[in-house]
Parts: C-alpha cells; structure tokens; sequence
C-alpha cells in the first residue's frame, strides 16, 4: 500500500549554507570567507528537502556577491575541507536572469543522486555575481579524470546544455596555491 504520507528519506542529509559576501570584509583568507558562511537549514527526506526549496531565496533575489552551498552534510563548502581538499568543481558561467531554472534542475539532480559516481560529489553551488551568476559542481578527487568527465556528462544532460557549452573545471588545491601566494605577497 502506497501511502502519500510516507516518509521517503534521501541517501544522504544535506546542508544549506548561505556567504553574503558584501556583510564582511573583502575575502583576503580562508578564514574571513569561513566566517561568513552560515548553516541555514539541514534536510534529510524529500518532505524537508521541499519544505526548506520553498523558503530559500532563489539565485535571481540574491544579493550580487552571495553564495547559496547545498552540501552533504559533514562537509563544509570549503577548499580546506577535508573532502575537498583533493578535489574540485565544474563551473558554469550563466547570465543574469537565467540561473534560478538552471540551479534547480542541478539541485533535484544532485539529491536525486543522478550523477551515479557514488560519493563523488561533494555539493553544488549558486555564486551571485555583479555581471553573470556561477553553477558549480564539487567533488572530492581531482585526479579521478573518469568521474570528472562524467560529471561533466551529466551536468550538461541535467541542465540541457548545447553541445557548445563552455565548462570550467579547477582543482582546489590550485585555487589554494593562488590565495597562499597573494597572501605572501600582502605580507610583503
């Protein structure tokens, strides 16, 4: 007996985390960025997933230099992160006004599990921006050029993309490297 009621839980429970960029100082470190992110709901079924999508703010209402993280939960949406440290993200540059459909059509993939990599992913994000607004897809190994091109696969199967959509990835521990030389350089 199929009952409407009944609780259907996600393979994982997930974090929202919210970064208002423009409340904080210029992100110079990991730990000012850390500082601005916030835990903004958790959800583990698709009851919760649905109760907290209908409050959240979509990408188009965000200010323009926020980010919105749904992440497993564990993990924070950090380079430094444990799970993250050896990994990196696909980026999808987006025009202003076309992100809210696209960014739900990769959130209901992601909890959806249709990227079928096993624990590969780690989150997704919405960076807002002044001029275009940024998906992102992270992942746990950078090295791993199967899974990456798979994700890569159904990012633009999920989103619909044509064929000659330009997808970024980086590695995170590049994106460190980057901070770490400027901050030697702000030292200096």
């Amino acid at each position: 007996m199929n009952n409407d009621k009944e609780i259907k839980k996600l393979q994982h429970s997930y974090d929202v985390w919210y970064r208002d960029a423009n409340r904080g100082k210029t992100v110079s470190s990991s730990h000012n960025y850390d500082q601005n992110l916030k835990i903004v709901a958790t959800f583990d079924t698709v009851q919760k997933f649905w109760a907290v999508y209908t409050h959240l703010v979509r990408p188009n209402e965000l200010t323009r230099h926020s980010d919105l993280h749904i992440f497993k939960s564990g993990i924070k949406p950090l380079w430094e992160d444990e799970a993250n440290k050896n990994g990196g993200m696909w980026k999808l540059r987006v025009r202003k006004g076309l992100a809210s459909r696209l960014w739900e059509n990769l959130l209901l993939a992601y909890i959806g599990e249709q990227f079928k990599i096993d624990d590969e992913i780690c989150g997704v994000v919405i960076s807002c921006r002044y001029q275009e607004d940024y998906l992102s897809v992270w992942n746990r190994n950078g090295q791993d050029s199967e899974s990456i091109q798979k994700i890569k696969q159904t990012l633009k199967r999920v989103l619909d993309l044509p064929k000659n959509t330009l997808l970024e990835y980086k590695q995170h521990s590049d994106a460190l490297r980057k901070i770490r030389n400027q901050n030697r350089v702000d030292k200096e």
